[in-house]
């Protein structure tokens, strides 16, 4: 789809994106192609081959074919700002991939403090050793935030909002503070995606996206992306390309397949997601409801101001301080399962306790009830809020009278 086309909306992009006459052919869907060696008709093109490194161009399988093409440019055409897509054979990848692409050793990468553990992980351990430091800083203290700055600060890396406690920063703001300091600003942006939260307008340079959730939908692959604008966009490509990175065509004609669904997926999701919080605002047993869609909730009032959308990830607190209550829940549970990522079509729930992987914020909260500090994540999936509500009701009478 090409911007000559105009403006359109959500579901019909979602619909025609990728999908370029010379890459589907007749057929409705881009075909897998599986091919690690392309073919030059003679040498003079061999020789031509490695000069327009793109997209479009054959050359070898590091680089692509059509399959992943279209899946590339689908994404950067729902991202928008974005010039390129670069694919990742993980969300865990996309972050890294993105990171290494824009630091040395010796800078200073700011990191937000609510951020996925896989991405704590990252910054103490590979980027420390390469010669990064990270220092975490609260997202929620703008005013604060320029003082996190120093001469070797290249790079902050955000999450909006935080995937186990979901806090909403004000991105515009703070990717405005990283720029007047000189520093890159990437938002892993897999809560919303660009359909609820369009990145690269709100500021950031480089979105992050998990592929596995959403935009898969069904649970059954890995893969990440980052997009950019023309400037980050090569150098990702760049630094991906000397990482040796690169997705398996039948994985990318998986998410292409759930790209096209997403937005009806996320709607009904976020509906239902919206249904279990109210209802869970309202038992004794939850303290806090961590959900930004929610009226009254955190961060509910930025959601509004900066997003058009969300999904079916929150969480909520018990009032118990009871030790292994949000075990005890979970493992009552029947309709939902239990295990890690989100966005499937299917509800899943973790209990979390994130005290142990905080350390430029307290957990709870200061301004909390300090027992107020175990919960559970909820992944809402496609199944009827009826079903799920009743689910946790019969949950919640068997954790108590245990």
């Amino acid at each position: 789809m090409n911007s000559k086309d105009g403006p359109k909306g959500t579901n019909t992009r979602l619909t025609g994106a990728g999908r370029r006459p010379e890459w589907t052919g007749p057929v409705v869907n881009p075909p897998v192609w599986r091919a690690s060696t392309h073919l030059y008709p003679d040498t003079a093109a061999l020789k031509d081959g490695g000069k327009a490194n793109e997209d479009g161009r054959f050359f070898y399988g590091r680089r692509g074919a059509p399959t992943q093409w279209a899946l590339a440019d689908a994404l950067t055409a729902i991202e928008p700002g974005a010039a390129g897509t670069v694919l990742y054979p993980s969300g865990v990848a996309a972050i890294a991939g993105a990171l290494l692409a824009v630091l040395k050793p010796g800078d200073v990468l700011l990191v937000t403090d609510n951020a996925y553990e896989p991405s704590r992980i990252m910054a103490n351990g590979l980027l420390n050793r390469m010669g990064v430091e990270a220092r975490f800083f609260d997202p929620l203290d703008i005013d604060g935030f320029a003082g996190r700055f120093c001469d070797r600060t290249k790079a902050v890396l955000f999450e909006n909002p935080g995937s186990l406690t979901m806090e909403v920063c004000d991105v515009p703001a703070l990717a405005a503070i990283a720029r007047e300091n000189g520093a890159v600003s990437l938002i892993d942006n897999t809560w919303a995606s660009p359909l609820g939260f369009p990145a690269l307008e709100r500021g950031c340079d480089i979105a992050i996206m998990s592929l596995t959730k959403h935009v898969g939908g069904h649970s059954d692959l890995m893969m990440g992306s980052a997009s950019g604008g023309e400037r980050w966009y090569r150098r990702l490509r760049q630094t991906a390309q000397a990482l040796g990175q690169v997705v398996s065509p039948d994985d990318a004609a998986l998410a292409l397949r759930g790209l096209r669904t997403m937005g009806l997926r996320l709607e009904r999701a976020s509906a239902t997601a919206l249904a279990l919080a109210e209802w869970l605002a309202g038992r004794p047993e939850v303290a806090h409801v961590l959900c930004p869609m929610l009226p009254g909730a955190p961060g509910h009032e930025l959601w509004r101001r900066d997003f058009t959308g969300g999904c079916g990830l929150f969480s909520f607190v018990f009032a118990s301080d009871e030790a292994q209550i949000a075990e005890r829940f979970v493992d009552r549970l029947s309709l939902f399962g239990i295990g890690f990522s989100w966005g499937g079509y299917e509800s899943l729930a973790l209990p979390v306790d994130p005290a142990a992987i905080r350390t430029a914020t307290a957990w709870p909260p200061a301004h909390w009830n300090p027992a107020h500090r175990r919960g559970v994540r909820l992944s809402v999936g496609l199944e009827d809020a009826a079903d799920l509500i009743a689910d946790m009701e019969q949950a919640f009478t068997d954790t108590r009278q245990a």
